[in-house]
């Protein structure tokens, strides 16, 4: 039996979230699966991997062959790294110790990175809103500029009407009682 380590897609639509599967070749995408290793949710930024490392070891060394896209989820997560250390170890290379801390190392600088990404998004995320924040403000400065002269326009106009108003004869019988002198 040929075993796959694949993505199992689930999530509704447009919104995919995968589970990362030991499965047989044979199966279905969504079908029968031997073991579930982990999640992947590709709808953040960064996207969240939740991954067994040590399943996901095992798995590769008693054979099962990743996917393209499951390859790279599994370098990310460093479960390809720790399949080659394990290899190292198993042919004399490499002590457990040593193995053991060349991979922590790698999850140290990996942490950093991302500590890294996630830091620079959220600045990015902030600068963008102080942009919007000035930009929306001097639409309203903008705006506020633009309606006092139209005030003071508005304002001119009735003082001729009241100036008008006043020349006029006030009722209807006054008007009457002027026309007849």
């Amino acid at each position: 039996m040929s075993v796959k380590i694949r993505l199992q897609r689930h999530g509704k639509k447009g919104k995919p979230f995968y589970w990362i599967v030991a499965a047989d070749a044979r199966a279905k995408r969504d079908g029968k699966y031997l073991e579930k290793i982990g999640t992947y949710n590709p709808n953040v930024n960064p996207a969240i991997i939740d991954l067994d490392i040590d399943k996901a070891v095992e798995w590769l060394q008693n054979g099962a062959q990743p996917t393209d896209t499951a390859k790279n989820i599994l370098s990310y997560k460093g479960a390809m790294l720790k399949n080659h250390l394990v290899g190292g170890i198993r042919k004399g290379a490499l002590t457990q110790e040593q193995a053991d801390a060349k991979f922590a190392a790698w999850v140290e600088e990996k942490a950093a990175k991302i500590a890294d990404k996630e830091a620079g998004l959220s600045k990015a995320e902030s600068e963008a809103k102080a942009k919007a924040l000035a930009a929306e403000k001097a639409v309203n400065e903008a705006r506020i500029e633009a309606a006092k002269p139209v005030v003071e326009e508005v304002a001119e106009p009735a003082a001729e009407t009241e100036v008008a108003e006043e020349a006029a004869p006030e009722t209807i019988d006054e008007a009457q009682e002027k026309a007849a002198e």
